[in-house]
Parts: C-alpha cells; structure tokens; sequence
C-alpha cells in the first residue's frame, strides 16, 4: 500500500512540479518589480545634471558597448564549429577502421586455420597493430603524403614534424596543423590505420607455416618500400592519380579508399608469398578445415561494420558524399554475400555461413575504390559480381593453379579488388562525385567514352608489377638470410606451440 502512495506521489510530483517550480520564481520577480517601480516612486528627487556632465557618461556608455558580430565573425564561428564535427567523425572512423584489423581480422582469420595455429595469426595481427603504428609515426606518414605529386614523399613530417601541435612564438600560443577540415594529427591517425591492416591482410596467404621473426621483417619492408610509395601515387596526387591532371599515367585512376593501394597490393604479394613459401604440409591431400567457423562469422560481422569508417571516412569529411559512401557500402556487402550463398547452394547444395561472411567481405573489397564515385543500384551489381567472381577464385581458380593461398586473400581482396578497381571506371558518375567540372566520367555515363576505364586498368597493372616484383625481392632477400618457413616439426606441432610456446585452447 505504502508503495502505491508513494507511486502517486511521484507522479503529481512530476505532473505539476514545472508550474509549482515556477511560481516563486514569477512571484520573485514581480516582487522585484514592484519594488523596483516603489523605489523610484518614492526616491528624493535628484538635482538634475547638466548637458556638459551627461555627455562624457553616454560616450564611455557606448565605448564599453561591444561591437556588433560581422558577417565573417559569424561564419569563422560556423566554420568552427563545422570543423569540429568533421573531426569527430574522422576520430570514430579511425577506430572502426583500427577494429577491423583487431578483432574483426584477427577474428576471421583465427577461425579459418587448424586450432593448433589460432594464436599464432591473432598474434600477427596485433603485433602488426603495434609495430606498424610505430612506423607510421616515425616515417610511414611523411614517405606516404610528405609533399604532393612525383613519385616520393618527403621528410616533411618525420617523427610528427608538421603534424602534432606546436607553440609559436610570434602569435604566443599553441598552433594545430590542419589537414582539409579535420587536424594533421586526425588525418595521420585515419591513414596509419590502413598501413596496419594491409600487411595483415597478406599474412593469410602463408598462415600456418611462416617464421613470426620472417613475417615481422617483411612487414616492415614491405611497409616502407611498397606501401609508402603506393599510397603516394594514388592518394598524394602521383602519377596514379586521376587528380594529379598532366602528369598522370594514361589520365589516372580513381581509387576512393584503397582498392589498389590495400586491396590488390596486398593480393598480389599474398599470392607471390604463398607461391614462394609453398604450400602447407598435406596440401591438397588432406582437407586442412578451418577450426571455428563462429570466429569467422563473427569476425566477418565486425569487418563489416568496420568497413563504414574505412569507406566512408575516405571522404575525410563528414557530408552528403560520406552518407553515399555509407550506403553503397553496405549494398555491395549484402549483395556480395546473397551472390556467393546462392552460388554455392547451387553448387553444392547448401548454404554455408563461411560461403556468407566471404562473400560479404568480397562485396566491401569491390566496392572499396568506388565507394565515393558510384550510385547504390550499380552497388549491388557490383557487389553481386565480386560474390560470384571471388567465389570462382577462391574454390576453381586455385585449385587449378594448385597454389596455397591458406585464407584466400589473393582471392577475395586480390580479385576482388581488380574487378573493383576497373569497374569503378565503368559505373563512375559526376551525380555521386563530381570530379570532372561536370565533364561524364563513367564508361556508361559518357556513352562509351573509355579512358577512365584505361586509366584505371594501367593503375591495376602498375600496382601488380610493383607490389608482385617487389614482394618477390623482400622475400628472397628475407629467405636468404634467416629463412622464411618454419620447420616442418614446429609446423607439424602447429606454430602456436613452436613460435609462442601457448596454446589457445587447454582443456582439463
């Protein structure tokens, strides 16, 4: 019964507490009023001032009377305040972007090996958060975006010159760099993220055989002498460039947020890898099934929704390009994993959550160059399309080949982002982006004008050769002198074991 009142209570007390909150406040300032106006009703009459003792005191009046807001003090302060959502925006893209390499990578890549290996791809991953981060402060960012246009980057921000705050003397206050309409530091923070997740992307292809010590060093030097110069190319205005005008090979590509530079760099290497190192013990003799297919699922599931702050923050900004982005995103990822299903259901007559997640990952790799220049219907086909062209490669094209691509990373991001990368010249439009002066880009959008198209082909095979032949040399050097692969006792112990000395499962 007592609650019951005490429930009635609360709720008069919330019904009418406003208006009886308000009362005293009123009376207050009647009553201040009213004193106010007695005050002056029955105050002394003043001797009256002259003219000459009025006017100082209206001129230090008005003197003190701030200025009126200018239109350009108006729009500095809308401009402000702009800024500060473009950052913000930017600063959670970098964290979506970092979560897919740890747990969303590290989540699907662990699920797919032997258990006896689990660890040992989870460690590479979050080791390479680590030791990529540390490059990328250091040099990484100044060799990749130091100075715009030509081949190489500069040493324009080595070790955060030019990119962290810094106190000027002149002004007598503290100065932030700023990068477009986020800081220096935010647009550092949102790229160093991709120089971590593309060399993860590449462990896939020799998991369950290389060194850890031999992985570590080809990262590094794949980093600084693959990565670096890419990203320079493509995204700093380089020869690889749609927007470097002139100066770029056969007109440039478009490439919103990685489709060579992440994609098909790290395919390509991954394929030359596993090439090189060979194929794991009992390839293709004994089924070598992935363990947990729960990880995978799960890590396919925080790729995608990764994959919002890798495409849509490659806006660098946050407007109606960024929700377009957004959107045609999550179209080809959706199409992407209904294609590869469907594919697979017709084939072998089931559906399989592993044939889902790769196939949702296969449709956020082709659309990762287009995310910015096309509109959401030419998603899905494109999205529809990697589904069935990744499909093919991943379950036809290697076994013919008789290469061992463990987790398929030639074949999802290496394939997927070719098909990406030239279809972007296809269904590109100045409706979604319009980077032409109103001038149709697309192949359909012009009527069949083809030299996007060209473009983006000549960015494709560049970035093959470069990435493929440089990959080739690391690892030989690396091979040379400390080795690539474990022996075949750790590798039979599994490299949890014999590079970690852990296991990821105990059981009593």
């Amino acid at each position: 019964m007592l609650s019951r009142v005490l429930v009635v209570v609360c709720l008069l007390t919330c019904i009418l507490g406003v208006p009886l909150v308000g009362l005293p406040v009123a009376s207050v300032g009647a009553q201040d009023e009213v004193a106010n106006t007695s005050a002056a009703e029955t105050a002394p009459a003043e001797p009256s001032a002259s003219a000459e003792e009025i006017a100082p005191a209206e001129e230090t009046e008005a003197a003190e009377e701030p200025a009126a807001p200018t239109l350009e003090s108006l729009q500095a302060g809308v401009d402000e305040a702009l800024l500060a959502g473009h950052n913000g925006w930017m600063l959670v893209c970098c964290a979506l972007v970092l979560f897919m390499t740890a747990p969303g990578l590290a989540m699907f890549y662990g699920g797919l090996v032997r258990r006896k290996n689990v660890l040992s791809v989870m460690m590479q991953c979050i080791f390479l958060m680590g030791m990529m981060t540390v490059l990328w402060a250091l040099y990484g960012y100044s060799f990749a975006f130091g100075g715009s246009g030509g081949w190489f980057g500069n040493t324009d921000y080595l070790f955060m010159e030019g990119v962290q705050r810094y106190w000027d003397e002149d002004l007598g206050k503290a100065i932030t760099p700023m990068e477009g309409a986020m800081t220096r530091m935010t647009h550092m923070l949102f790229q160093g993220m991709f120089f971590i997740i593309t060399p993860a992307l590449i462990c896939g292809a020799f998991a369950e055989r290389m060194k850890f010590s031999a992985m570590v060093v080809f990262s590094i030097l794949w980093g600084t002498f693959i990565y670096c110069p890419l990203t320079h190319w493509v995204w700093d205005e380089g020869p690889l460039s749609y927007f470097a005008g002139d100066k770029a090979l056969a007109g440039g590509a478009l490439d919103f947020a990685g489709g060579t530079v992440v994609h098909i760099s790290s395919g390509i290497s991954a394929l030359v890898a596993a090439l090189l190192i060979g194929p794991r013990m009992g390839y293709p003799r004994e089924p070598l099934q992935p363990h947990n297919l729960t990880y995978t699922a799960l890590g396919a599931a925080m790729l995608w929704v990764g994959w919002f702050g890798f495409n849509a923050g490659s806006e660098l900004a946050s407007d109606d390009l960024t929700a377009s982005a957004f959107a045609v995103t999550h179209f080809s990822a959706a199409a992407g994993a209904v294609a590869w299903v469907t594919l697979e259901w017709l084939v072998l007559g089931k559906p399989t959550v592993l044939g889902a997640s790769s196939g949702a990952v296969a449709g956020l790799v082709c659309i990762t160059p287009a995310a910015g220049f096309v509109q959401p219907m030419p998603a899905l086909i494109m999205g529809a399309m990697a589904g069935g062209v990744c499909y093919w490669a991943c379950s036809t094209l290697k076994h013919k080949l008789r290469y061992d691509d463990a987790l398929d990373a030639f074949g999802v991001h290496g394939v997927g982002g070719t098909l990406g990368a030239i279809l972007t010249g296809v269904f590109a439009t100045r409706a979604a982006w319009d980077v032409s002066d109103g001038v149709p880009i697309g192949l359909i959008e012009s009527g069949g004008d083809f030299t996007l198209v060209i473009g983006q082909v000549v960015a494709v095979l560049v970035t093959y050769v470069f990435a493929g032949v440089g990959s080739l040399i690391l690892l030989k050097l690396i091979d040379i002198f400390i080795g690539l692969r474990v022996p075949a006792e750790s590798e039979q112990r599994g490299l949890d074991i014999s590079d970690h000395g852990e296991e990821g499962y105990q059981f009593a």
